[in-house]
């Protein structure tokens, strides 16, 4: 089984207060999803998700609320779950690293209509759940 560990990074924006989420572009995988990467041998998953979401989008962050995880098949068959966690920046600038070609905040909404896969699209409304509960990170 492949462990992978991701986040649902969050903010404000500026102008109009709107909550938004980061996105990634993978030109590879011609999708759009949230940052997440494998596990390194020995690496704690929590370690994982933050390491993922730095190298992935410049961000630091800090590790709110665990969401549900997901679990499916790679593209070579294989047993692979990712654990995702409700994510603030802490300091860096958006921008792409990695495996990714483009990073990209977006509204509840327009995200959405955005991300590629259904099990993305599950893992957000979890995230608007939390923020809305009593549970969600300030």
């Amino acid at each position: 089984m492949i462990r992978a560990a991701g986040g649902v990074v969050w903010r404000r924006a500026e102008r109009s207060g709107t909550l938004e989420v980061l996105i990634v572009y993978r030109t590879v995988r011609d999708d759009w999803t949230f940052p997440k990467g494998k596990a390194l041998a020995g690496e704690r998953d929590e370690e994982c998700a933050l390491r993922e979401v730095e190298e992935e989008t410049g961000l630091r962050c800090a590790l709110g609320v665990e969401l549900p995880g997901t679990s499916y098949r790679d593209r070579k068959g294989r047993p692979k779950t990712v654990r995702y966690w409700i994510m603030r920046p802490l300091g860096g600038e958006p921008a792409a690293g990695g495996e990714v070609d483009a990073v990209c905040w977006a509204s509840l909404k327009s995200a959405r209509d955005i991300l590629t896969n259904d099990r993305d699209l599950a893992v957000l409304a979890a995230f608007a759940r939390a923020r809305t509960s009593r549970i969600a990170v300030a």
